[in-house]
C-alpha cells in the first residue's frame, strides 16, 4: 500500500508538468496555427486537434483542462487588445428590483398575457408587502385584490391570518398612534380581510 500511495504523487506531478508543458506552448497552439482541413467549426475542433497532435499522452480532462486555459488566454489577450484600442467593453444591464419584477408579475396577470405563469417569489413578495403603499402603489392596489381573489390553499389561509393579526395589533395601538401611514394600512387591511373572508 505505501508503493501505491507514493505512486499517485508521481503520477499527479507528471501530469502536472505535462500541463505545465503544453500550457507554455499554447499559444503557438492556437487557431491560427493549426490548419482546419476537416471542414469542422474552428472555434472547438481545431483547439482540441491541436491539443490532441501536440500531445497525445494526455486525458480527456487534461484535455479540457488545456482547452479552458487556452480559451481563457485568448480572451485576456482579446480584453487587452481592446483596452489599449480604447474600446470600452459594455456593461450588462443592471439587475431589476423585486419590486419591479413583482408589479411586472402583477400587470402581466391583469393583462392575461400568453406567455404569464405563475412564479411563488413574486406571490410570495406582493404577499409581503401589499399593506406598504410605497412598495405597491395604489394604482396597482386594486390589480392585487383581484389577484387574491384567486388565492387558494395555505397562502389564502395565511394572508388571512396574517391581516386579522395586524388589524387586531392596530385596534390595540389605538387611535392614539400619530403615524400617518396608519389609515392607510388599516384601508388595505380591510380590504383584503374583506375580500377573502
Amino acid at each position: 500500500m505505501a508503493k501505491q500511495k507514493r505512486k499517485v504523487p508521481e503520477v499527479t506531478e507528471k501530469r502536472k508538468k505535462k500541463l505545465k508543458k503544453a500550457s507554455a506552448e499554447g499559444p503557438l497552439l492556437g487557431l491560427e496555427a493549426v490548419p482546419d482541413g476537416d471542414g469542422a467549426s474552428p472555434q472547438g475542433g481545431a483547439v482540441l486537434r491541436a491539443v490532441q497532435d501536440a500531445e497525445p499522452e494526455l486525458s480527456p480532462e487534461e484535455q479540457r483542462v488545456l482547452e479552458r486555459k487556452l480559451k481563457k488566454e485568448r480572451k485576456k489577450k482579446e480584453r487587452q487588445r481592446l483596452r489599449e484600442a480604447g474600446v470600452v467593453a459594455q456593461q450588462p444591464p443592471a439587475r431589476r428590483s423585486g419590486a419591479e419584477l413583482a408589479l411586472d408579475y402583477l400587470c402581466g396577470w391583469a393583462q392575461k398575457h400568453e406567455n404569464w405563469r405563475f412564479q411563488k417569489t413574486r406571490q410570495t413578495w406582493l404577499l409581503l408587502h401589499m399593506y406598504d403603499s410605497d412598495k405597491v402603489p395604489d394604482e396597482h392596489f386594486s390589480t392585487l385584490l383581484a389577484y387574491l381573489e384567486g388565492l387558494r390553499g395555505q397562502a389564502r389561509e395565511l394572508t388571512v391570518q396574517k391581516a386579522e393579526a395586524l388589524m387586531r395589533e392596530l385596534d390595540e395601538e389605538g387611535v392614539g398612534d400619530p403615524d400617518p401611514l396608519l389609515p392607510g394600512r388599516a384601508q388595505r387591511i380591510r380590504q383584503v380581510l374583506q375580500m377573502l373572508s
